[in-house]
């Protein structure tokens, strides 16, 4: 994209940077100042620790700010070290930097200020109320830029979501990174250069202040619900109250029955009163027991619906990065192993987004990796299923031979689950496609609708087109349920609900105008990411309208389903 003269020789100063800027972390990291800070004795120099030092441009003007009363500038910004944070809402990687960086704000809020530049992918991205949800539903407490047309993401060359540079008290770029950025990363680099700024008198410690969004915000009984499951056997539907970290239980026509959780963020097991969740997402249930995707605590937990008993059953609270199960421990001399499994408790796992009771077998769409994992519901092991952990959208076997051997099946970002017993439909939200993966391991992976005959650039190819099967454009389709030969899809980013028929592919609208909102008649959503069926009625989790909507397939009518009696968590 063409940049305004003015940036111009900025621009070229900043490219130069990102030339450098692996070879400036590896230095940075050889050199081992992350440990400790420097010091000096009295009258003695603090060195600079930081050896690549370039002057950043000033953001353009005309920029939309949000979450600040007021635009930032390079000067009223000196002093203060500065994390760019260059983002898009749809992004799983840029969701797993989000709370590394909420920590480095709460450890360093005199010090540093972070500004989010979201830089959309989708169209849907690029409005700002769509980003504003994004920055409630997220929790962002720091100003976001909406940079829609890329302007402060030409600016400074980046290439890739996410990516994360550091400015200096002095206003100069002092390290960047692509993908995702630990706390541990940044962390190191605020105690070395703290020292020496402070010695030359240009760290202003004065905390800056910031008109948030959230503190406008009046509190409803459910808060961006991400998923619902309906179980038509027990007259009863869960719903994952995500930003409230409980899940609400009730009967299909909305009778309160009971609520998992204490609303508070954490981990802990036990009683539903004392049981807590971290944003979880999607639920399977199997008779009396719940299983639910735990999805910021990276962890898989499970419900006693009995007993009312909470217990973790798989991951380690940490988020999985690195080696596949089963080659943590493992001698690799002689070769990979032939199974990728390992004991569920003691595998670290990766945004579990939604799950699927099949047989004697729970299986997960892994959004972070990319893959469909499986455990058996004896908890005896887990790993992963299908997908070769590059993101893409490519049909064929289930799981390569060698983690990321291309020749096999690949997927984007997987966030919703069902099945009609012989394959399980996926979500794949990336890629705006839906896929569906044998329970029969000698089948392969096929796409229902998406984009996974194109020869490139299948994760950028998206809208909103109806029709048959090879003219369908969905746009970062979140959730599924299937009844009857048909796919209801959540089309989220389009704001509707599409049903796509499981054989053919053949695709059509079956509520929402596509516009943003909250009505009936005729029927609007705002970005629904769940989707049920039970006894003729689709439940959709409508999430940035914080209810639960219900059609009607008999009439097409669309209604909202009232919960007697549902509170706030506190109130």
């Amino acid at each position: 994209m063409k940049l305004n003269n003015r940036y111009d020789s900025h621009c070229m100063r900043v490219l130069a940077l990102f030339a450098l800027i692996a070879t400036t972390q590896l230095s940075f990291a050889d050199r081992a100042v992350a440990q400790d800070q420097p010091t000096a004795a009295d009258g003695e120099a603090i060195e600079n620790p930081f050896a690549r030092r370039i002057s950043i441009p000033d953001f353009p003007q005309g920029m939309e700010w949000l979450n600040t009363s007021k635009p930032l500038t390079k000067q009223n910004l000196s002093g203060k070290f500065v994390v760019l944070d260059f983002w898009t809402y749809c992004c799983i990687n840029c969701i797993h930097i989000l709370p590394e960086l909420k920590k480095l704000e709460k450890a360093y809020p005199d010090e540093l200020v972070v500004i989010g530049v979201h830089s959309a992918k989708f169209e849907a991205e690029k409005k700002t109320k769509n980003i504003e949800e994004a920055i409630l539903r997220y929790e962002i407490e720091h100003p976001v830029i909406n940079d829609a047309e890329h302007r402060v993401w030409d600016m400074f060359g980046v290439r890739s979501w996410p990516t994360v540079l550091m400015i200096d008290p002095e206003g100069n770029a002092i390290w960047g990174a692509g993908g995702e950025v630990e706390f541990e990363t940044l962390d190191a680099l605020l105690k070395a250069g703290i020292p020496y700024y402070t010695q030359q008198g240009t760290l202003n410690r004065t905390p800056m202040k910031f008109d948030l969004l959230a503190d406008k915000q009046d509190p409803t009984p459910l808060r961006f619900p991400g998923k619902v499951l309906a179980d038509d056997a027990s007259n009863r539907l869960f719903i994952a109250d995500s930003n409230h970290n409980r899940i609400v239980v009730t009967s299909l026509d909305g009778k309160l029955i009971d609520t998992i959780g204490s609303g508070a963020i954490g981990s802990d097991d036990g009683s539903y009163e004392k049981a807590s969740f971290d944003h979880l997402q999607g639920m399977a249930v199997n008779g009396e027991t719940l299983y639910v995707s735990d999805t910021e605590n990276h962890l898989l937990r499970k419900v006693d619906l009995t007993a009312k008993l909470v217990t973790t059953i798989a991951g380690t609270g940490v988020q999985r990065r690195g080696a596949w199960p089963g080659m943590e421990n493992v001698d690799l001399t002689g070769g990979l192993p032939t199974r990728f499994v390992s004991k569920p408790l003691e595998t670290a796992i990766n945004s579990p987004w939604a799950l699927w009771v099949h047989k004697d077998a729970l299986y997960i769409a892994m959004a972070g990796p990319h893959q469909i994992w499986k455990m058996p519901l004896d908890e005896s092991e887990i790993g992963p299923y299908a997908g070769n952990g590059r993101e893409d959208i490519v049909d064929g076997p289930l799981l390569p031979p060698a983690p990321y051997q291309q020749g096999f099946s690949s997927f984007a970002q997987p966030s919703g689950l069902a099945s009609d017993g012989e394959w399980l439909f996926v979500a794949d939200s990336e890629g705006s496609s839906i896929r569906a993966v044998p329970f029969d391991p000698r089948q392969q992976v096929r796409t229902v609708v998406g984009t996974s005959a194109l020869p490139h650039g299948r994760l950028f190819e998206f809208g909103d087109v109806d029709g048959a099967k090879d003219e369908v454009r969905l746009q970062h389709c979140l959730g599924v349920a299937y009844h009857g030969g048909k796919i209801y899809v959540a089309d989220t980013y389009n704001n509707k609900i599409k049903v796509v028929d499981a054989k053919t592919g053949a695709t059509q609208t079956l509520a929402g105008t596509g516009v943003p909102g909250l009505a009936d008649a005729p029927a609007q959503f705002d970005e629904p990411a769940g989707i049920a069926f039970a006894n003729g009625t689709i439940y959709v989790a409508d999430t940035n309208n914080h209810l639960i909507r219900t059609i009607n397939t008999a009439t097409g009518s669309v209604g909202r389903l009232e919960i007697q009696g549902l509170a706030a968590p506190g109130r």
